[in-house]
């Protein structure tokens, strides 16, 4: 883990992305200081273009379009790091324990696991949805989190299957030591890395479902969020109208961030994988060289 750490720092991709993702959810902790605007509130002329007094515009009921951005950033984050963090949990824990005790315990959590990996994901999701009603932010997270764990769980009981098999685990064993503490101490740690990147890709997801789920109309229409904010923009056809900066900043909100995430997930990926890293060395190693006969 703290070579992870370490190697994160020194990576460029990492930092970038960190830093996008820092600076969103800074915007969204201090959106009360960042306007004055009631983000629900009428505040100017309908679909009024971007100006000094409304930076981003205004919808067609004449709300803030700036203030409904940094105020959906809130919910939408917490959607997406709430069902990011549920999935991870939720496939962690069942992938170490399929993968170190093995036997029955290992058939039943795969036959889950092949058994939610069989239903697609998002018309499973839609359907829920649609049972649900108009399902709120936290909802929607949940029915993310227990519908979207299990490339997690197969993935990191590979990863536990070979951790395992090592010298240190085998000691625990010989030592004495309890199989939750030997899953908890001696395996988890090792598998941080792909924890990690399931987290990151997982918190990617929610944000993009969560705003799909919403833009069809399945979600709470009174919530601020910007898949609310897609399709309160679509119904009132905001790009017919001319209105481009309606619908324009939360497709651009959502692709910043998830630039952010994916930069952060590849950093992982490189520093987790020693054949990319490789990868790269071999690739400057032939940059040099042909730089080398360039000049030869």
């Amino acid at each position: 883990m703290g070579q992870l750490l370490i190697g994160l720092r020194r990576n460029r991709k990492a930092l970038v992305g960190l830093a996008i993702v820092l600076l969103i959810v800074l915007v969204a902790v201090a959106a009360p200081l960042l306007t004055e605007y009631n983000p629900a509130g009428r505040t100017g002329r309908p679909h009024q273009p971007p100006s000094a007094e409304h930076i981003l515009g205004t919808t067609r009921l004449g709300q803030d379009v700036w203030a409904r951005l940094i105020y959906g950033a809130q919910t939408s984050l917490a959607v997406g790091f709430a069902a990011g963090l549920l999935i991870t949990v939720v496939g962690t824990t069942l992938g170490i324990i399929a993968g170190y005790r093995g036997g029955k315990t290992d058939e039943v959590i795969s036959f889950l696991t092949n058994m939610v990996l069989v239903v697609p994901n998002l018309p499973l999701l839609l359907v829920i949805a649609s049972f649900v009603g108009q399902a709120g932010p936290m909802v929607i997270a949940l029915i993310l989190g227990l519908t979207s764990w299990a490339w997690g769980a197969r993935v990191t009981r590979a990863e536990t299957l070979s951790v395992k098999q090592r010298d240190f685990v085998k000691a625990a064993e010989m030592m004495g030591e309890p199989q939750w503490r030997i899953m908890a101490f001696e395996i988890f740690p090792n598998v941080f890395s792909i924890v990690g990147i399931n987290f990151i890709g997982s918190v990617i997801f929610a944000v993009i479902t969560e705003a799909t789920l919403e833009f069809l109309g399945l979600g709470d229409p009174n919530v601020i969020s910007w898949g609310t904010m897609l399709y309160n923009a679509q119904k009132a056809s905001a790009l017919s109208v001319g209105a481009w900066w309606d619908i324009l900043a939360p497709c651009l909100a959502l692709a910043l961030l998830g630039i952010g995430l994916s930069l952060l997930n590849f950093a992982v990926d490189e520093i987790a994988n020693p054949r990319l890293r490789t990868g790269g060395r071999l690739a400057r190693w032939s940059s040099l060289i042909r730089s080398g006969e360039g000049r030869l």
